[in-house]
């Protein structure tokens, strides 16, 4: 004989208590990790946050393998990013998204054939005369459902064409990406080249104010200067390190900035084309109404606008279906065996193919004007599409118009630019041989080397404009992802 054991009852008050109690933590622990901050005064943190700093900090991105050897031109650059900058493939993924809802929309062609297997066993008490009798039945079945809608007045039509038109405008959208990327890259790479540019200029500078100080200092030792002379040529060159130094901190800030367009972290350096090996345009060879038309015509966001246009009326055309019916079929066959036993009698069998088909035909007769304000709806959403199309047509136009006149301006600063450089050196050479020869004094040296170096530096910064506002001119007018584009890559 097997004893059962039992608890005392202090035991099982314990027990009970115990679990209690557990459940009452873990629901109260549930309840602390799913509530808000108790006051805005101070950071919030939950018992979820260090499982999520742990995934953030485990999370790796593809790397970016760049040759440290190698000299990066701007078309190189222009396609590491297309391949490695997160944007291009955050666009992708909803291109593609977007092109499998529309294989979902047209599937709605093709009849729906759904397959069951049921099997099951019932077993019951019949009463027959003055007594009951056991009934067992086995019953297997393969049953098949098809559906179909015959004709609908256009509904599946208007979905299956709003949801082509929504793939094709994330397909634009996923091309203007890569425009956005590009004109990314292009502007980064500019700054670097004009930070590296004034860096040389600074450089220049630098060494143009320590030939200064060094012929005021031969001076005094002569002298034939004064020490408020010296004091001025050593603070000029001071001032010169101080820029010096301003420059190289915005150089390594357009490091960061064409490293992040690239797709990779900023640490990472990369050696680029200099200024100096680049070929600048003196002219522009197009003309602005060409421009605007090739925008126009060509622009990916313009272009998302259309198909957008095109998605509205497809959904208007899916609402106005919505007043008349649709006809559906349905057919439901169905192979069966069944399997019996009566008691005080042998099993019975039977099998056989059942089933059932029927047509639909649905009508909604009145529902509260719900069609009518969807119909209005979808024809107010096509008449804000197509003026959405004007107003970005009008701001595409005036972009080209505002792109096309400030390179005008950076080509005419340019030839500026470059006479007045050559205006300086020789003022700076002539004021220095002259103090040298006790012809002018420090005050006109020192002048004379602040101009220049202004001069070296508004050399720069208008040859990297030319550059700059070429590149936004493309931009604007689409002509950067174009595989025959007219604007020409340094």
């Amino acid at each position: 004989m097997v004893r059962q054991s039992r608890l005392r009852p202090s035991a099982a008050r314990a027990l009970v208590r115990a679990a209690i109690a557990l459940i009452l933590s873990h629901g109260a622990s549930l309840a602390l990790a799913q509530r808000a901050p108790v006051s805005p005064d101070h950071p919030w943190h939950g018992l979820g946050e260090a499982r999520i700093e742990a995934d953030a900090r485990n999370f790796t991105e593809p790397g970016l393998s760049l040759d440290q050897e190698k000299t990066y031109s701007l078309p190189e650059l222009i396609d590491l990013a297309e391949s490695h900058n997160p944007e291009t493939r955050v666009a992708w993924g909803r291109a593609r998204g977007q092109a499998a809802a529309w294989g979902v929309a047209r599937s709605e062609l093709y009849p729906t054939v759904a397959a069951a297997a049921l099997a099951g066993v019932d077993r019951d008490q019949a009463y027959l005369a003055d007594r009951f009798f056991r009934h067992t039945i086995g019953d297997f079945e393969v049953v098949l459902n098809l559906n179909y809608t015959i004709f609908d007045f256009g509904a599946r039509a208007g979905r299956i064409n709003a949801a082509k038109a929504e793939a094709l405008a994330a397909n634009f959208a996923f091309n203007d990406t890569h425009r956005n990327v590009i004109y990314q890259v292009e502007q980064a790479y500019y700054q670097l080249l004009n930070a590296a540019g004034q860096e040389e200029a600074a450089r220049a500078n630098l060494s143009n104010a320590q030939a200064v100080q060094q012929a005021a200092e031969e001076r005094l030792n002569h002298g034939l200067a004064t020490l408020p002379d010296v004091l001025e040529a050593r603070s000029a060159t001071a001032q010169a390190e101080y820029e010096l130094q301003a420059v190289l901190g915005v150089e390594e800030i357009a490091h960061g900035n064409l490293a992040t367009a690239l797709g990779t972290t900023p640490p990472i350096a990369i050696r680029v084309q200099p200024l100096q090996e680049l070929t600048i345009p003196s002219s522009i060879d197009d003309t602005v109404n060409s421009a605007i038309g090739r925008a126009l015509a060509q622009r990916p966001d313009l272009l998302q606008r259309v198909a957008d246009v095109q998605a509205a009326k497809a959904r208007a055309k899916e609402a106005r279906a919505a007043y008349y019916p649709s006809l559906n079929f349905n057919a439901s066959p169905t192979a069966q065996s069944l399997y019996g036993l009566q008691q005080q009698f042998p099993w019975g069998h039977t099998a056989g193919l059942t089933g059932s088909m029927a047509f639909s035909l649905n009508w909604t007769v009145f529902d509260g004007r719900a069609r009518k304000n969807r119909l209005a709806q979808a024809e107010a959403n096509v008449h804000e599409a197509e003026a959405q199309i004007h107003v970005s047509r009008d701001q595409i136009a005036n972009e080209v118009w505002a792109a096309y006149s400030d390179l005008n301006t950076a080509l005419r600063q340019r030839e500026a630019a470059t006479a007045l450089l050559e205006a300086t050196g020789r003022s700076y050479d002539a004021a220095l041989e002259s103090y040298n020869y006790g012809l002018r004094n420090l005050l006109d040296v020192t002048a004379a080397q602040r101009t220049l170096a202004q001069a070296r530096s508004i050399d720069v910064l208008a040859r990297t404009q030319v550059l700059t506002t070429l590149a936004a001119l493309a931009f604007r007018a689409g002509d950067s992802i174009q595989s025959n584009a007219m604007r020409p890559r340094p």
